[in-house]
């Protein structure tokens, strides 16, 4: 993603609905789960899962992070599962609490999963950064609105405390902090690797089978080099995207933001551990999530 986009101001009227108002009561330094709930399954929920998904999409840049990836052949054999069982596990650390039973019990299952192996903190710190870093900067991007100074220190005291909890090491004490970090990081590691590029592309291919029939995932492609930058496409070993094409879907997002600030803020939330999926038709087991020996 380009960094340092301006902030989109805040339409005044948004600020009426019940979750924003609730919002606007809370104090980030107390009820920064409370906001980042509100944020992630109401105010923002479709945009944070894009840009969690690019987020996860970024990691994969970072040849220590891809060959771990690709050494455990999750990824390459069982892509939908992988994925399933990282969007829940986080999903139900978010939408119940970190302190929750439901969430200690995500969180135990994804620390017995990065236990079985020895993972770099500073690798952990960078994943970490992305899932703080890039839905601001979609936000910033995409959005019907940035997130407010408010919101912002809650989505990052949110994630800091996950972090805590995961035994990451030497977390920043603020956004601006972990914002340098990330992007130093991405400059010193982002490099070409083969499993950068057999990683990314399964993980591609998968998320546009969200959208398009298998038969034309080919075609979808394209599409998702649009919203890659150079050192990312690089380090995949990704070709550009068509000028052409990546004015049409910047265009395409510009208008979806300005209609979405004609609609009605959502009323109910959107929880994805709610969401059917074929990985899981029957429900799933917090335990029984993620990668085992």
């Amino acid at each position: 993603m380009m960094k340092h986009t301006p902030e989109k101001p805040t339409p005044v009227w948004r600020l009426r609905p019940p979750v924003t108002n609730r919002i606007a009561t809370l104090d980030p330094e107390v009820h920064y789960e409370e906001i980042a709930r509100l944020l992630y399954a109401y105010e923002f929920s479709w945009d944070i899962e894009r840009a969690l998904e690019f987020a996860l999409f970024r990691t994969y840049a970072v040849p220590s992070i891809s060959g771990l990836l690709a050494k455990t052949r999750e990824f390459e054999l069982r892509t939908r599962k992988r994925y399933d069982d990282t969007e829940l596990i986080l999903a139900e650390t978010i939408e119940h609490g970190q302190d929750s039973r439901r969430g200690k019990r995500a969180i135990a299952r994804m620390n017995a999963m990065h236990g079985r192996f020895k993972i770099d903190n500073a690798d952990m710190l960078y994943v970490l950064s992305t899932f703080i870093c890039e839905p601001i900067r979609w936000l910033d991007r995409f959005g019907s609105r940035s997130m407010t100074a408010k919101e912002k220190r809650a989505w990052f005291l949110y994630y800091r405390a996950l972090g805590a909890r995961m035994g990451i090491k030497d977390v920043p004490e603020n956004l601006d902090e972990i914002m340098g970090f990330n992007e130093t990081y991405e400059a010193a590691h982002f490099r070409f690797a083969d499993t950068n590029r057999r990683i990314a592309e399964k993980t591609r291919d998968l998320l546009l089978g969200f959208y398009l029939p298998r038969w034309l995932i080919w075609a979808g492609r394209p599409a998702v080099y649009a919203f890659l930058d150079h050192p990312l496409r690089e380090s995949m070993g990704f070709p550009a995207a068509p000028g052409w094409l990546r004015r049409l879907l910047m265009a395409a997002l510009s208008l979806r933001a300005r209609v979405l600030r004609l609609l009605p803020a959502r009323r109910k939330p959107r929880r994805l551990t709610r969401l059917p999926r074929p990985t899981y038709p029957d429900g799933y087991r917090i335990e029984e999530l993620g990668t085992f020996r």
